[in-house]
């Protein structure tokens, strides 16, 4: 398992990694202002804080694509929140990352 600089006390299992979400824009950069039942509807963003092993294939692990510092783009409905500290935290399987971006 790897985490970022910052200790969170929480170890994703198997192919899950824990994703902290990124603000929501509420303009965008040619600066069209996006109504809230836009932006639900949209994919979600954040930074992975931390990542599982990876999956068990027949016995072979497959190791994570993703690794601590990428940001993602993720399925809006493919996470689980939790609260650590008072910070808001998803916790997705690897199979919910859409894309890493930059």
């Amino acid at each position: 398992m790897a985490t970022s600089d910052k200790k969170l006390a929480i170890t994703p299992l198997a192919d899950r990694v824990v994703v902290q979400p990124l603000a929501k824009d509420e303009v965008s950069a040619s600066g069209i202002i996006i109504p809230d039942s836009a932006k639900q509807e949209a994919p979600s963003k954040g930074t992975v804080v931390a990542v599982g092993e990876g999956r068990y294939d027949d016995g072979d692990l497959i190791p994570m694509t993703v690794k601590v510092g990428d940001q993602i783009l993720f399925s809006k409905y493919g996470y689980d929140e939790v609260k650590i500290n008072g910070q808001e935290y998803y916790i997705l399987s690897e199979s919910s990352v859409l894309a890493i971006l930059g």
